[in-house]
């Protein structure tokens, strides 16, 4: 794939026909935390009938799980011919590059709710389950949340991790903590993810289980929105356990989750891979919208009786911002391409486009608030915020350094 076909550039217009009617006239009660990004989303959904599209895929999976088929999703296989497996998988990541041109935080919302949330339990999951939580988080008719994070375990998530599950007859019974949960606020389905009490084997080596929670849960917390740097559309809490009861029909896997190879670390490292893939797709809408910016900027900007377009320091600039803009659409086409020939990367090409991806957001968003000088520092011009929101990008779904230390294991080992 060189370039965006007619009909995902059809696509990709109405998006951005949306983002300017629906997002931008409310960026700033969606900056200050007055209007949480879900409504608008949901809105989104209706709109180009993501929601039906979503139903109708789950259904099919189902009914051929039910079939006893193998679910080709999980494999990397998906349906159809790889025409349409490509207009599938560019159909779910234009919206997202449009969204990070002006509020990258509705995409981690959303990405959280619908992609980790409602993916775990669909490559975890019982049939039951996946009946039972999936169908109302693939269309946001409820908000997920996917918890692993903890204050005191950072990167070393697994070896860290004090969130325990204990045997308690046929229920399990859990406590622990966790923090920077997207969606902790206001998520009415958790995946939790902890560590299961087990005597005579070392706190680091113990399995990982998966449980889903409801909202309201007695022994479960949820704090309101953290104050953060950037990503203020994207509401970020801390869940609190205490004694919280659950049924084996909660343990995603349900029994043979607890017989599972891997100690259960498989299917989180799973889905960190899809985060970090998803990553490239918001960082070439947060440089699409810096270079436009930049460029408007440049052409306008009169300084010593001249545009500051005309001094080649700030061409420059743009150049760089032209050549990341390139290279960040052109991961993005081989990520649609390797979706189309029903292949995925690796969990280091994974960790590769985000560390790139993640970088080239932050040097460009930098770059643009140079380029509008005092006025970029200004909280009235867009660049500011997206030098915010674009810092987190190195952050989430695993710091640059945990992505060196990935591809560099991968280098190493082959």
């Amino acid at each position: 794939m060189i370039e965006w076909s007619e009909s995902q550039l059809m696509i990709r217009d109405a998006v951005q026909r949306f983002v300017e009617d629906e997002i931008a006239p409310n960026l700033e009660a969606l900056e200050h935390g007055d209007m949480p990004p879900y409504d608008i989303l949901r809105k989104m959904y209706k709109t180009f009938g993501m929601d039906e599209m979503a139903k109708s895929r789950f259904a099919k999976q189902i009914e051929a799980e039910k079939a006893g088929e193998a679910p080709r999703a999980k494999n990397g296989n998906g349906a159809g011919n790889p025409g349409a497996r490509a207009d599938q998988a560019a159909a779910t990541i234009i919206p997202i590059i449009e969204l990070c041109r002006y509020c990258p935080g509705m995409v981690t919302a959303m990405g959280v709710s619908v992609g980790l949330t409602a993916g775990a339990i669909q490559s975890k999951g019982t049939v039951e389950q996946k009946e039972r939580w999936v169908p109302e988080l693939l269309t946001l008719e409820k908000v997920g949340a996917w918890a692993i994070t903890e204050p005191d375990s950072g990167s070393d998530a697994f070896g860290g991790m004090r969130a325990s599950a204990r045997r308690h007859g046929d229920d399990f019974v859990l406590n622990g903590s966790k923090t920077f949960i997207t969606n902790g606020p206001y998520a009415d389905t958790i995946v939790f993810i902890c560590k299961l009490d087990e005597e005579g084997v070392d706190a680091r080596d113990r399995r990982i289980l998966h449980f889903v929670l409801d909202r309201g849960m007695d022994g479960l917390e949820q704090t309101p929105p953290l104050r953060k740097m950037g990503m203020h559309s994207s509401p970020t809490g801390e869940l609190f356990l205490s004694d919280v009861r659950c049924g084996v029909d909660r343990l995603l896997g349900g029994e043979a989750a607890l017989k599972a190879t891997g100690g259960g670390r498989s299917g989180a490292k799973a889905t960190f891979q899809t985060e970090r893939s998803g990553v490239a797709a918001m960082a070439l809408g947060i440089v699409e919208q810096c270079l436009k910016l930049s460029i408007k900027y440049a052409k306008e900007r009169v300084q010593f009786g001249q545009p500051i377009g005309q001094y080649q320091l700030i061409q420059e600039k743009l150049a760089r911002m032209e050549v990341a803009r390139m290279n960040l659409q052109n991961l993005v086409f081989r990520f649609i391409e390797l979706v189309a020939q029903g292949k995925s990367m690796s969990f280091a090409e994974a960790s590769a486009m985000k560390l790139y991806s993640a970088r080239a957001a932050v040097e460009v968003a930098m770059e643009a608030v140079q380029v509008y000088g005092g006025n970029g520092y200004m909280s009235e011009y867009q660049v500011e915020q997206l030098a915010r929101d674009a810092k987190v990008l190195q952050i989430y779904a695993g710091t640059d350094e945990i992505q060196i230390r990935a591809i560099a294991k991968d280098l190493l080992e082959a």
